[in-house]
C-alpha cells in the first residue's frame, strides 16, 4: 500500500471508514513528509501537528471529511492561529475566531493543519511578496509555485497535505494549481462565505478547495458551500450536491473555446496540451463550439482599477492602533498611522494601495473606477450570452508554465498578465476550475500545464462533471513532483 501521505482525501476517506487507518496516523504521515520536503519548499508559515492531533482525538469518522487535515491558507482566520497574510503588519496576530468555511469544515469532521504561504494580503502572481519566506514550485524548485495561493498549491502537489483552502481574486486559486498541477476550484462569487477571510478586493475574493482530484474537491466544495447570514454578499440559493453527477459522463455536452484565449504568446507547449486536452472531451462525446468573448481584452486593466480601488478601501483598516504592528519612531498620531503602515506593508501592497487611491480619488472616479464597473458588466455580459449557446468553456489557466524565480519581480505589468486567462471569471462572478492536462517542456523543465474550466454562475456540478470525466480517461493527476 502507498504511503499516507501519498492517498488522495477519497482514498485516506475509504481507510478511516474502514478503519484500517486513523485521523493521528495520517498527522503524523503527513508531519514527515513535511519535515523531509518542506525545507527545500518552504510552503508552511505554520504547521503544528500536536495541535492537529488534539482534535483529531475528538473527530467524527462519519462526517464525510471525518480525520481528514487540511492546510489552510494564511489569509483564513482559524482560531488560536496565527492569521498574518504574510504581513509584517501582522505578524504575531492570533485569529480570535473561526472563518465561516473553517467552521463547515470542522463541521463535517475536517481538521485545520498548518498555516500556507502566500503573496502578501493575496497580492500576487508567484508567492514571492511574502514578507516571510519564498516558496518553491515541487516539480521544480529554481522555479515560482503561482500565487498567491502558492503556498496551498505547493503542500498538495507536493504532497505534505491533504488538499488546502485557498482564496481567488483574480486567478489566485486556479493559477497556482495549474503552475503545481494540482486541481483548483474557484467557486461563483457568494457560493463560499467570505467571512473570516481578510479582505482584498471584497467583490472578487472567493475561497475554495485545491486538491489532488476533482472528486477531492467536490467533497470539500459541498462542505464549505452555502449561505451564510454573516456574510451579506454570501447567496441564498440551495447549493446542488455535485458527487452525484461526477460519473454522469459528459456526451452531449457543449464546450465553447473562446477565440481570444488562444492567442498568440501562449507557450507552444502549452496550447499543445489544452488542444490535446479539448480534443480528449471531444472524444468522450463533447461538443465543440468556437466563442466570442469580446471584451477580454480589456479585462486585466478593468480588474487592476477594480481590485486595488477596493484594496485602498480595505487595507485602511491596518493602521497600528487595533491589532499588529505598531511602530515605535512616531511622535504623533498622524506620523504613527504613516511610518506603521511605510514598515508593516510590502512594496507590492504599496504599489496597489497607491493606485486604488488614485482611481478613486476626486476627479479620477468617474475616469476609472465608474469606467471600470462599466466595463466589468460588459464582460458579465459576453459570459451570460456565451452560457445561452454552451455549457462549459473551456480554455489555458496560464499562457505559460512556472517561471524562474525572480524573472518577473521588476516589472509588474508582465507579473500581473500571469493571470490574463483568470481574471475575467472573477469580474463577471463566475465558476471556474483548473485541473492538469499535459506537461510542457519549452522552458527546459517538465512543467505541468493547466486546462480551465469556467461554468455559469452556479453551475459548479457542471464543471465538476465535465472536470472529472475528463480526469478519469487520463492520468496526468497521478503524476508527481520527484522530491
Amino acid at each position: 500500500m502507498s504511503q499516507l501521505h501519498e492517498l488522495s482525501l477519497t482514498e485516506l476517506r475509504g481507510l478511516l471508514t474502514a478503519k484500517k487507518t486513523s485521523p493521528t496516523e495520517i498527522i503524523d504521515a503527513i508531519a514527515s513528509r513535511v519535515d523531509a520536503v518542506d525545507p527545500s519548499i518552504r510552503a508552511y508559515v505554520y504547521f503544528d501537528p500536536a495541535s492537529a492531533k488534539k482534535q483529531a482525538a475528538k473527530v467524527d469518522l462519519s462526517l464525510p471529511l471525518g480525520g481528514i487535515p487540511v492546510a489552510i491558507k494564511d489569509v483564513i482566520n482559524v482560531k488560536g492561529d496565527q492569521c498574518c497574510c504574510a504581513s509584517k503588519i501582522l505578524d504575531g496576530y492570533t485569529a480570535p475566531y473561526d472563518a465561516t468555511s473553517i467552521r463547515a469544515l470542522r463541521s463535517a469532521g475536517a481538521i485545520p493543519l498548518g498555516r500556507t504561504n502566500m503573496d502578501e494580503f493575496a497580492m500576487g502572481s508567484s508567492t514571492e511578496n511574502s514578507a516571510f519566506q519564498i516558496t518553491r514550485n515541487p516539480w521544480d524548485t529554481t522555479r515560482i509555485p503561482g500565487g498567491s495561493s502558492g503556498g496551498s498549491a505547493a503542500v498538495v502537489a507536493a504532497r505534505e497535505a491533504v488538499a488546502a483552502l485557498g482564496s481567488d481574486t483574480g486567478g489566485s486559486i486556479r493559477q497556482p494549481a495549474a503552475l503545481c498541477g494540482i486541481v483548483g476550484l474557484k467557486p461563483t462569487y457568494g457560493r463560499v462565505s467570505r467571512y473570516g477571510l481578510v479582505a482584498f478586493a471584497s467583490s472578487l475574493d472567493q475561497i475554495g478547495p485545491m486538491t489532488r482530484t476533482v472528486e477531492d474537491a467536490a467533497l470539500i466544495f459541498k462542505a464549505i458551500a452555502g449561505h451564510d447570514e454573516a456574510d451579506s454578499t454570501s447567496l441564498n440559493t440551495p447549493v446542488e450536491d455535485p458527487l452525484p453527477l461526477l460519473r454522469t459522463g459528459i456526451n452531449g455536452l457543449r464546450v465553447g473555446l473562446p477565440k481570444e484565449y488562444f492567442i498568440k504568446g501562449i507557450e507552444p507547449g502549452v496550447e499543445k496540451a489544452v488542444r490535446d486536452a479539448i480534443k480528449q472531451l471531444e472524444s468522450l462525446g463533447a461538443e465543440i463550439h468556437e466563442i466570442s468573448l469580446p471584451h477580454t481584452e480589456f479585462a486585466v486593466a478593468t480588474y487592476y482599477i477594480i481590485a486595488t480601488a477596493e484594496a485602498s478601501a480595505n487595507l485602511a483598516r491596518f493602521d497600528g492602533v487595533r491589532y499588529g504592528h505598531r511602530t515605535n519612531q512616531a511622535d504623533s498620531l498622524i506620523e504613527m498611522y504613516g511610518r506603521t503602515r511605510e514598515e508593516g506593508f510590502g512594496p507590492e501592497v504599496k504599489r496597489r494601495i497607491i493606485l486604488g487611491t488614485y482611481v478613486l480619488s476626486s476627479g479620477y472616479y468617474d475616469a476609472y473606477y465608474l469606467r471600470a464597473q462599466k466595463v466589468r458588466t460588459l464582460i458579465r455580459r459576453d459570459f451570460i450570452k456565451a452560457f445561452e449557446e454552451v455549457d462549459v468553456i473551456a480554455c489555458p489557466t496560464t499562457p505559460g508554465t512556472a517561471f524562474k524565480l525572480g524573472e518577473k519581480t521588476n516589472d509588474p505589468l508582465q507579473m500581473y498578465l500571469a493571470d490574463i486567462f483568470t481574471i475575467a471569471a472573477n469580474l463577471a462572478g463566475i465558476c471556474g476550475l483548473s485541473l492538469p492536462c499535459g506537461f510542457s517542456e519549452d522552458s527546459g523543465s517538465r512543467l505541468p500545464v493547466g486546462l480551465q474550466l469556467l461554468g455559469a454562475p452556479l453551475d459548479e456540478a457542471m464543471l465538476l462533471r465535465t472536470a472529472y470525466a475528463y480526469e478519469q480517461a487520463t492520468g496526468w493527476h497521478k503524476e508527481t513532483p520527484a522530491l
